[in-house]
């Protein structure tokens, strides 16, 4: 549409890609049955639908089909593996987890200690990373739980899943990791990477809003979950709800794209990101790039601006679509925590933007977003080169 800003902001969300839409179509149309119908042809070809699916998700994290529940989404996914591990657990009240996670993994950990857990924050190094031996060190005996994302949602930063998901297994701990900004950008297979909790996400890979899954490990051991919703069984019991047929078909298709073109996706997302980069630190005196330099998603660039108030600079964007920080947190006036647990000032964290790049975004628009974040900044006193 003419006029409309230019789009970086895929952290967020992304569009739906149209093979995703097309692929969802039949299932509001003339398949529209309940998946859960067995007694005619109706509910027979909307279990078909959502099995194909299943196996589909699976393939592209590694799993088995039976190892994926589908849900409403990562958030949902997180909290029914944080709150239904804990909740089942047989021993232990303690769980790990990091300064910089989502909200969505941050806020059930709380919720676990007014049921009576103890909950460990780990602090993480200025460019964003977890030192592993302070992981550790926080592993007790009565650990039940460890929930490290695999990708940050503002920053980007990759944490190391191998390294940490072996000190889980190594110290028997059930290792949990919110994948909705990973899974589909970043290889990531479940056969390699020892994770036996992963959430995923459909609206973070162009598939709709509304649907997401968890794999759960079935083996060395099988995990047992506490479900968080009630009522009518479905998914193996583990969360009941009638079956979104259309929007799970869409996740599949959506994660079968992102992981077909993922190699080559990420080189030319990787090349943007970083001209980019050039082009607002050749311009600018100052700047910091939040974050690890390349233990990041392809797509990630979150800059400080010193000396510029964040809230002008967002506002004053009118061409480019970025956030400051996470959209589940855009309406709290508060700055980042993220940003805050790497050590940066309020101040700095404030005057910080979040640019994710996506499937959509050319080398044109990357050039025309920075010249007019260039000069928003300069006009609110950035110091120029």
């Amino acid at each position: 549409m003419a006029g409309e800003p230019i789009y970086l902001d895929h952290h967020a969300t992304t569009p739906v890609d149209p093979a995703v839409l097309d692929a969802m179509l039949p299932y509001f149309r003339e398949d529209f049955g309940n998946a859960a119908s067995n007694s005619h042809v109706y509910g027979w070809r909307a279990e078909a639908a959502v099995e194909e699916a299943r196996e589909r998700v699976a393939a592209a994290i590694g799993a088995t089909p039976r190892e994926i529940v589908f849900t409403s989404g990562a958030t949902e996914s997180n909290c029914l593996a944080i709150l239904g591990t804990c909740r089942a657990r047989a021993r232990g009240g303690h769980v790990v987890t990091l300064a910089t996670e989502h909200p969505a993994v941050l806020d059930p950990c709380e919720q676990l200690t007014r049921e009576g857990f103890e909950v460990t924050v780990v602090d993480v190094a200025p460019d964003g990373l977890v030192d592993l031996e302070r992981l550790a060190a926080a592993i007790r005996e009565e650990t039940v739980l460890v929930s490290v994302m695999g990708a940050n949602n503002e920053i980007g930063v990759l944490q190391p899943l191998d390294e940490i998901g072996a000190l889980c297994r190594e110290r028997e701990v059930v290792f949990h990791s919110d994948g909705a900004q990973a899974v589909g950008k970043v290889e990531l297979d479940v056969q390699v990477v020892p994770v036996d909790l992963l959430s995923i996400s459909g609206h973070k890979v162009y598939g709709p809003k509304g649907i997401g899954a968890l794999y759960v490990r079935s083996r060395r051991p099988r995990l047992k979950l506490e479900p968080i919703l009630y009522g009518g069984g479905h998914e193996r019991g583990l969360r009941s709800g009638t079956l979104p047929v259309p929007l799970i078909a869409g996740l599949a298709k959506a994660l079968e794209l992102c992981v077909a073109e993922r190699e080559v996706e990420a080189k030319r997302l990787t090349e943007l990101r970083e001209r980019l980069w050039q082009h607002l630190d050749g311009a600018l005196a100052g700047l910091r790039r939040n974050g690890h330099a390349q233990r990041r998603l392809p797509g990630n660039l979150n800059v400080a601006f010193p000396g510029v108030d964040g809230d002008p600079l967002l506002v004053g964007l009118k061409g480019v679509a970025v956030s400051s920080g996470s959209a589940c947190s855009s309406a709290d006036p508060r700055p980042s925590h993220v940003l805050l647990a790497l050590g940066l000032p309020e101040r700095l964290a404030k005057a910080s933007l979040r640019f994710g790049l996506g499937r959509g975004t050319t080398a044109e628009q990357i050039d025309r977003a920075a010249a007019e974040v260039i000069a928003v900044a300069r006009e609110l006193g950035c110091s120029t080169r």
